[in-house]
């Protein structure tokens, strides 16, 4: 009921001035990094794994609400030490914006907006809501680097159980043929919505039910092992219901209904079981003060508007006068240091330049001549790239495939390093990965290390191709060769810091794999005399602005 009231020690005036300067603060972050919140947003209605994440802000919202006798006798106070984690903080989120980082521009973005709590509010109020403001990092939009390896192990355990069943298996990497039929591991099969979404209701349900640390931890462990074993269970199970019934069951989307389904009766069991052991929530403890207030119950204690206007009270027989100016110095400067990522990102050397231009030759060194006949029709799934080009070479009978893809001023559709470029697409029906490594080049060349995998176009797929390519893969960013993610990441940072273009590119070679090692032999000595030469030409072009 509105008209309901509330008895609570509170002191008069004690939320007005920090409750506005929080409000200044988050209204400021949400103006100045609104491209960071509206791309969460963006993923959030774009992706299913992620849509849970629309639930994340009136949850948090509620658990204030429920810690509002708690705040409601508390004195809050700025705490300006903690500029120097959200300083921290803005540096990431600079970062992750110069990378085209969206996991790390994220995460940097939310902790700014949880830092802004304790140092407005004080460490009392920070601790007091640390569950609530920690929930709120379940909205950002992150774990999907997680799949490949997820769906290499619904592969693996679905591929046991079966072959421990008693079905004869035949398996090429995430493709496996049983007598009834052949089936695929793909994304949907990683089980990475299950995770995501088991994880967050399982901390939530764990902050709810338990007191103990112990029991909270071992309930969100739970919530994240359950799912994954859960998973496994339902490709099998998807597979056996598929094979007994003669593929007349689990199978086209009928599959994904029985997969949600297995999965909801799982995890319904866990919260079922986890809630044997819940334990009473702690009474909370009754602040000393003199002055009791009347509060409406559907006010909340953080809207600083509806609080009276400080005065000096009596607590435990001390005159307590509310910080009503302390805060604005802290506001000022968690302004000026807020403002101060995107002011350098806006004054940051930008240049614009043509687009690049390039060719590969004819005739190479050692005797490397280009071939009309292609080694192979595959190709890089490789997005967004400034420039491409893909060649075939032969050299008595060694032949290599060439494939570059050169980028130059990224944006966040445009990005050397991203999660949509791969060597094969989740959606290719016909080519799948089998294995993959790091190989050393050769010293003439560098003596660099170069990513590798084994890749085939399966039989199974209802191709006559039964082959399979040797790949090694590198980038080349302005001038430095690396197969780490994360430093042409950081070599992109520095290239736009400096106004450099950004000029990079994916270097890819490929050759037929078979039992003799021809294609590695291959790729090292087509590596070993050329690539000197290529890198020459990428640096040509890089010069050619």
């Amino acid at each position: 009921m509105i008209a309901q009231t509330l008895r609570m020690p509170t002191i008069p005036g004690a939320w007005h001035a920090p409750g506005i300067a929080l409000l200044i603060v988050m209204g400021m972050l949400l103006s100045v990094y609104h491209q960071t919140a509206e791309s969460m947003v963006a993923i959030w209605l774009r992706s299913d794994t992620f849509a849970h994440a629309f639930a994340v802000p009136p949850l948090v919202l509620w658990l204030v609400w429920r810690k509002r006798v708690e705040l409601g006798g508390m004195m809050p106070r700025p705490m300006a030490w903690a500029l120097a984690p959200m300083a921290c903080a803005a540096a990431a989120w600079l970062v992750g914006r110069l990378a085209m980082a969206n996991a790390i521009e994220q995460f940097a973005f939310t902790a700014m907006m949880v830092l802004a709590v304790p140092l407005l509010l004080g460490r009392q109020v920070g601790w007091t809501l640390l569950f609530p403001l920690g929930f709120l990092f379940f909205a950002v939009p992150v774990g999907e680097f997680l799949v490949p390896t997820m769906m290499q192990w619904t592969a693996d355990f679905t591929v046991m159980a079966l072959r421990l069943s008693g079905i004869p298996v035949y398996r090429e990497g995430l493709q496996f043929v049983i007598p009834t039929g052949h089936w695929s591991v793909v994304d949907a099969c990683s089980g990475i919505r299950y995770l995501v979404a088991s994880f967050m209701v399982g901390s939530l349900f764990a902050y709810l039910n338990y007191r103990t640390a112990n029991r909270r931890l071992i309930f969100v462990a739970l919530s994240i092992l359950v799912p994954v074993v859960a998973n496994w269970l339902r490709a099998y199970l998807t597979v056996i219901l598929g094979h007994l019934s003669g593929n007349k069951l689990a199978t086209g989307v009928d599959h994904l209904i029985y997969g949600w389904l297995f999965f909801g009766i799982v995890i319904m069991a866990l919260f079922v079981i986890g809630a044997r052991w819940s334990q009473a929530p702690a009474v909370p403890a009754r602040v000393p003060a003199r002055v009791p207030a009347q509060v409406p119950v559907l006010v909340p204690v953080l809207v600083p508007v509806l609080v009276p206007v400080p005065v000096p009270v009596p607590v435990g027989g001390a005159i307590v006068r509310p910080l009503s100016t302390a805060v604005w110095p802290v506001v000022l400067m968690a302004v000026a240091l807020l403002w101060s990522p995107p002011l350098l990102l806006e004054l940051a050397p930008q240049q614009v330049s043509n687009p690049p231009r390039l060719q590969l030759q004819e005739h190479l060194t050692a005797n490397w001549r280009a071939t009309d006949q292609p080694v192979t029709d595959w190709t890089p799934s490789i997005q967004q790239a400034s420039a491409k080009v893909q060649r075939s070479y032969r050299s008595s009978d060694l032949e290599v495939g060439v494939y570059i893809a050169y980028y130059r001023n990224q944006d966040t559709n445009k990005q050397l390093v991203s999660a949509s470029n791969a060597l094969v697409s989740g959606q290719d029906k016909v080519w799948h990965p089998l294995s993959q490594g790091v190989v050393t080049v050769s010293a003439t060349a560098g003596g660099f290390e170069a990513s590798s995998a084994e890749i085939v176009a399966a039989s199974m797929a209802g191709s006559s191709r039964n082959t399979g390519l040797t790949v090694w893969h590198w980038y080349w960013v302005g001038g430095v060769v690396t197969r780490s993610d994360v430093v042409a990441k950081l070599l992109g940072v520095w290239q736009r810091l400096t106004g450099q273009g950004e000029e990079s590119a994916t270097v890819v070679l490929y050759a037929r794999r078979d039992e003799s090692n021809g294609g590695k032999i291959a790729l090292q000595a087509f590596a070993r005399d050329n690539w000197t030469l290529l890198e020459r030409q990428l640096r040509e072009t890089s010069h050619r602005q």
